[in-house]
């Protein structure tokens, strides 16, 4: 006993918590969190034209919250509309009240949700193992792994899951049952998906290991509190449940395997003949987070299992709380999940999305728990080793996003055609344009105005909203490469073109053969490239110095009406 009283004490020092200690761990997760955060801001606003890659899909309709007559009929405006949750939508149009746009409000926010997240990730962690630093090295790994993703700095609605997560989580283990229904409630209004997996925690909560056995829990309470949390999320996903959207059917797995759209190169690429990539690493249909995107300390959460079996090697995992059951329990509720997405294919959304988030969370804080039981272990065998792995680990810790190429992600589009944006701007509001370039891409979020299709809102998972895109887009094609002018005349009266954005190069076999969107479209791309390698007379080319209204050395902007 006399041995062992050193190491006693020593352990109970270690464990010992103080307020001024966990105020300055925690703030220097703030620190570096801030840090990353603001090498993204200065990305953000490093020209008048730029936005984040998804942004564009869920914010440029929300300029309607600062003027209401744009966007008019338009359908793909409508649809965004239409799938993003209720209190996403709530939250930037307060925020367009107070005069900030939507655009600015979406490059300033992933700062907000980075803090929030990381000061939740810390106290979760010092509810698992009560270690300052632990709860630092947890919030540095979470911050690392999320800034190597473009998530965050979305601000889409995927951006809220990870506080949203880890607020629950948190809540959950301290058994406040308010903060439990508010964290619930507010999955539901930003990540509805995320309430599913909330709900599967809240029901294996009433399982207890006990003597070796699952056992159901004897406490009332337990069963009060997963009842009235399996209600609010009964409740807040009850609308989704019931509301028919205008846009449905939600397309069928059957179905999407017959089309080009789902497959390798296509819009929403998600079907393979890789068996590994199609179940592990596709980034729609794969359970595991790209390689990639984690950070190489992350594998060192496959030790903690194996610590906790030889205690007496690594004596610090006495000292870490049951609530760690958690961990395992969100792990069997996202998988179960996952496999459901893939069973009801599409109407639960991508199976990915059960999965991927949740371990980009519990990787990091099983990591941080890891790895402070290892260097805690070493230093009870042998100082000298510990201290030269303690400070190998801090340098990665520290520094591995040195060597991580393009760190932080944001996936920021840089508009480089100034000069169309500003001519397309001052068009009347209600102009439609057509256009087959990938800059058209842009031009919602950059012009306000409307377009008639582009690949990036050709999101296929609706076929109410995706079936007539596609029937544009490959009606669009033919008129582009049409010898007829009737074709043409007929195109734009059917859809009430206003302008018509053609690229300098577009009527070449080169612009066809590497243009992903047309060649999505393989029959028309097809149809296309013969006429241009036959010299085809084709109907616009003779009429564009007869019809043009803008040029630049890669753009011209044809008035339809001329057409």
């Amino acid at each position: 006993m006399p041995k062992n009283h050193p190491k006693k004490t020593q352990l109970s020092l270690i464990t010992h918590q103080s307020q001024p200690r966990e105020i300055f761990w925690l703030s220097l997760s703030l620190i570096i969190a801030t840090s990353y955060s603001l090498l993204a801001l200065q990305k953000a606003f490093n020209s008048p034209y730029i936005v984040q890659d998804d942004a564009r899909q869920h914010v440029f309709w929300m300029q309607r919250y600062i003027d209401s007559q744009l966007f008019p009929n338009d359908i793909i405006a409508d649809y965004f509309q239409s799938v993003v949750p209720v209190g996403y939508k709530t939250l930037y149009q307060l925020i367009a009240n107070l005069g900030i746009e939507p655009l600015t409000l979406s490059k300033l926010l992933p700062l907000l949700l980075t803090l929030i997240t990381t000061i939740y990730t810390f106290a979760l962690t010092l509810q698992l193992l009560p270690l300052p630093i632990t709860g630092f090295i947890s919030s540095l790994l979470v911050n690392q792994t999320l800034w190597m993703r473009d998530d965050l700095v979305s601000a889409t609605p995927r951006a809220f899951v990870y506080p949203l997560l880890l607020g629950f989580w948190y809540y959950l283990i301290k058994r406040s049952l308010i903060p439990t229904l508010g964290a619930i409630a507010l999955q539901g209004w930003f990540y509805p998906q995320s309430v599913l997996i909330s709900s599967g925690v809240l029901i294996l909560q009433l399982g207890k290991w006990q003597r070796g056995k699952l056992r159901l829990s004897r406490e009332r309470k337990d069963y009060y509190f997963s009842a009235a949390g399996l209600i609010v999320a009964f409740l807040v996903m009850l609308p989704y449940a019931i509301t028919t959207s205008e846009f449905e059917p939600i397309i069928t797995a059957s179905q999407a395997q017959q089309m080009r759209e789902f497959w390798a190169g296509g819009r929403a690429s998600f079907f393979t003949d890789n068996f590994w990539d199609f179940w592990l690493n596709g980034d729609r249909s794969g359970l595991l987070p790209r390689r990639q995107s984690l950070p190489i300390l992350l594998y060192a959460a496959l030790l903690l299992p194996f610590f906790g079996k030889i205690p007496q090697h690594f004596p610090l995992t006495r000292q870490v709380k049951p609530s760690i059951i958690l961990l395992p329990q969100i792990i069997i509720v996202s998988l179960s999940l996952f496999f459901t997405a893939h069973l009801l294919l599409f109407h639960l959304h991508l199976p990915s999305r059960y999965s991927e988030h949740t371990l980009r969370l519990l990787l990091p804080i099983a990591t941080g728990i890891a790895l402070t039981i290892l260097c805690h272990g070493l230093f009870q065998k042998t100082q000298i080793l510990a201290i030269g792995l303690t400070t190998i680990l801090a340098g990665i810790l520290l520094f591995y996003p040195l060597l991580v190429t393009d760190f932080p992600k944001t996936a920021y589009e840089i508009g480089t055609a100034p000069k169309l944006y500003q001519f397309i701007t001052h068009q009347p509001k209600d102009s439609l344009i057509a256009s087959l370039s990938p800059e058209t891409d842009n031009l919602p979020t950059f012009t306000h105005r409307s377009i008639l299709v582009s690949w990036e809102y050709a999101i296929p998972y609706h076929l109410g909203y995706y079936l007539p895109l596609r029937q544009r887009a490959i009606d669009l094609i033919r008129a582009q490469y049409s010898p007829n002018a009737n074709e043409i005349k007929t195109f734009i009266q059917n859809n009430t073109i206003d302008l018509w954005l053609i690229d300098q190069s577009a009527f070449t076999l080169d612009y066809i053969t590497h243009n992903k969107w047309i060649q999505q479209f393989p029959d028309v791309a097809t149809e296309a490239s013969l006429r241009i390698e036959q010299g085809t007379p084709l109907a616009i080319p003779p009429l564009i110095p007869k019809c043009s209204i803008f040029q630049t050395q890669r753009f011209i902007v044809l008035d339809a009406k001329c057409l």
